[in-house]
């Protein structure tokens, strides 16, 4: 069964295919913790599919505001120039959850609230929760994960180990 399985416990992303040997990386989620409501600034637990690939065929480092490149590549001097910037880097997985009330509709939509699983500085840790709700993934392990995984896909995160 195709499915991306994140723990906020472990700080894990896996990949799990039935023709692919698994795929499993670090990841940082939300700093505010697990949580579901629009503005809290968490990481949203539950059934979730993968909604949207964007970012095909950009460099590494490529900077996205919007879901839109802006033409820059991240660097020391251009995170020094906006040092309050959310990284958001290379590709995004968009997230739409699956169950209404929990992460579907209302104040607590997933897709609404724009989480991603997206790439970030290489100079943020993984491992640890620092985010402002979605998952973060070293560049090199998001292409990875990209190229392979499809628009539909299951993804689900919780608060247990993988």
């Amino acid at each position: 069964m195709l499915a991306i399985y994140i723990s906020i416990a472990q700080q894990l992303l896996r990949h799990k295919s039935d023709s692919m040997v698994d795929f499993t990386v670090p990841i940082s989620s939300a700093s505010n913790g697990a949580g579901q409501s629009r503005g809290s600034e968490q990481t949203p637990l539950g059934k979730h599919y993968i909604r949207a690939k964007i970012g095909d065929g950009l460099p590494l480092n490529s900077v996205m505001v919007g879901r839109r490149p802006t033409g820059e590549i991240y660097s020391p001097e251009l995170a020094q120039a906006f040092p309050n910037r959310d990284w958001i880097l290379t590709r995004i997985l968009w997230l739409c959850g699956t169950e209404p009330g929990v992460n579907r509709l209302g104040d607590v939509d997933s897709m609404a609230r724009y989480i991603y699983i997206h790439g970030t500085p290489d100079t943020e840790p993984m491992g640890v929760p620092k985010s402002h709700g979605c998952i973060r993934l070293r560049n090199q392990d998001l292409v990875m994960l990209y190229d392979r995984v499809s628009v539909g896909e299951s993804v689900i995160i919780s608060n247990s180990t993988l």
